[in-house]
Formats: structure tokens, sequence, C-alpha cells
């Protein structure tokens, strides 16, 4: 991947995690569509294994503390508008835990110590504070788990799909499952399937040319969220 040209499967999974986010974020604008909570299991696994999709691709480390940047800079910049959207929230947004994510994957790829300090410490702080990032520990090790089966045979990705799960409050969802609400078995299917996905997609899809996603894509989640801020005020 990104030897010759663009990776155009890599670009559509991303423009499909994006659509999917919003599909999900989209519950909280007013209207009674809890059934957009099993599209939305979608985006954070594929946002990680398009992470994967990075640090696996020759020449990673040369763009990797700049991946990092941008995550930790836009981790700040969209925490007021993710606490305007979103009520009472419990987490900080989804930028942490993907800031936190790649240390810890990069720490695995790269033997040297900064990378492998960088790394511990991230572990640690999602050990410590999981009930502060949005899915939590296993969530922070849910990129590494996609790097790690990145390039093995299918089956493999239902080993994150797993991790997905446990991101996921699979206890919650397994309770409501019981009492037979579709809605949660749907949404434990999606998450133990999403790695499976999206990497059919990354591995199938490659001669599609979609519109590039470059690093102006950061702002798109601090934006979506005051726009769909603004969408609820109107429909008050």
């Amino acid at each position: 991947m990104h030897l010759s040209r663009r990776d155009g499967a890599l670009d559509l999974l991303k423009w499909l995690a994006l659509l999917s986010m919003l599909l999900d974020h989209l519950r909280y604008v007013g209207i009674s569509a809890d059934w957009l909570y099993v599209p939305g299991r979608l985006a954070f696994p594929w946002f990680c294994l398009a992470m994967a999709a990075n640090l696996a691709r020759d020449g990673a480390r040369k763009t990797e503390w700049r991946y990092l940047g941008w995550l930790l800079l836009f981790s700040a910049v969209s925490e007021i508008p993710y606490r305007l959207y979103i009520p009472e929230p419990d987490t900080l947004n989804v930028m942490p835990t993907l800031a936190l994510g790649l240390l810890v994957a990069r720490g695995w790829q790269d033997p040297a110590l900064i990378s492998r300090l960088l790394a511990i410490s991230a572990l640690l702080m999602a050990a410590l504070f999981p009930e502060r990032l949005m899915f939590g520990l296993f969530g922070v090790l849910l990129p590494l788990a996609m790097l790690l089966v990145f390039r093995r045979p299918w089956y493999f990705s239902l080993l994150p799909g797993l991790l997905c799960l446990a991101a996921n409050q699979w206890r919650v969802l397994f309770e409501s499952a019981q009492f037979g609400n579709l809605v949660a078995i749907l949404g434990i299917a999606t998450c133990l399937m999403a790695p499976l996905l999206g990497m059919f997609l990354l591995r199938h899809a490659r001669h599609l040319q979609p519109p590039p996603m470059r690093r102006w894509a950061y702002a798109l989640y601090p934006v979506h969220f005051l726009l769909l801020v603004a969408i609820r005020t109107a429909c008050l």
C-alpha cells in the first residue's frame, strides 16, 4: 500500500468510518433513531484499522510523530464542541483514545527506548483512568490488535472483533440482547464483524479512487459536532 499511488481503499475506509460516526451521533440530535447505534459501531474500529494501515506501510516512521501531534491538537480542539453536543458526557472525546492507541501500537512496532516508554505510559494511563476514555483500555489496545492481524489471513480479524465488543460496553449489550433487543443483537454482531469487514474492503477495493482524505479531515471531527448543535438548535 501507498507505494506508487494513493490507496483508494484506505481513503474509502476513512470516509465510511466518518459516515458511520455521523450516523451514530445523529441519535443525539433530538430524533428517535436508536437503530443508528448499529452502523455507528463501525466508526471506531475502522478508524483504528486506518491507523494500523498507516503504521504498517513503508515509511511510517517518518510521519508517526506528526500523526500523534495532529491527534493531540484536535483532542483539545474537539473537546468543547463534543461537550456542547453530547448530553452530560462520561468520557473525553474519542481522539485521546486514538492518540494513546497510536503510542501503544507504535511502541510494539518500534524497539526504540522512547517509543517503548511512551507505549508503557499510554497503557498505564489507560489502565488507571479507563472511565475517562471513550472505549476505555480495550479501545486503546484496538489499534495494536488491528496492526497485529493486518497482513494475516482474514479469520484473524475476528480477534480484534472481540476486543471491539469489549470496548463497547459488552455487558450492557448482552443484557439487552438476552431480552430480545434487536438493536443490541445487531450491535454485538457489528462489533464482532467490523474489523473483518474493514479488512475485506482494504484488500478488495483498491481499484476505487474516492476523494483523498488528507490532514484537513481532522477538522471534520469538531466541525461536525458544531453543525449537529446548530441542527438541534434549529429543530427546537
